[in-house]
C-alpha cells in the first residue's frame, strides 16, 4: 500500500479544510477523515453536488462517514479533504430464500 499524503490548512484558519471538517459541527476528527482515506482511496464515486471524488466507511469510531476530496498532483499521491460528514449505514442486503 502507496502511503498517501493529506494537505490540511491551518487549524485556526476559519476559511480551511481543518476549521470546516473538525470544528464547524460536523463533528469529525482528522484522524477519522485520513483513516476512512488511506482505507478507501482512490474512490470510485463522485459528489453529486461538487462532482469531486468521495469515499464512504465506518471508522474505528464506529461512525459511518462520507469524504469528499481533491486529488493533489504531487510525486506520491497526496489528497486535500474538502469536506467529510457522516451518513447512514449502508444497507445490509437481503438473503434470497431458497
Amino acid at each position: 500500500m502507496t502511503p498517501l499524503n493529506f494537505i490540511w490548512d491551518l487549524e485556526d484558519d476559519p476559511e480551511g479544510n481543518y476549521w470546516h471538517i473538525c470544528v464547524e459541527g460536523h463533528g469529525i476528527t482528522r484522524a477519522e477523515v485520513e483513516e476512512i482515506l488511506e482505507m478507501h482511496y482512490p474512490g470510485e464515486a463522485a459528489s453529486r453536488s461538487s462532482g469531486r471524488p468521495i469515499v464512504f466507511g465506518q471508522t474505528s469510531t464506529a461512525k459511518f462517514i462520507a469524504v469528499c476530496y481533491e486529488e493533489v498532483p504531487a510525486d506520491l499521491p497526496t489528497v486535500y479533504p474538502v469536506t467529510a460528514f457522516e451518513v447512514a449505514p449502508p444497507r445490509r442486503k437481503k438473503r434470497k430464500k431458497r
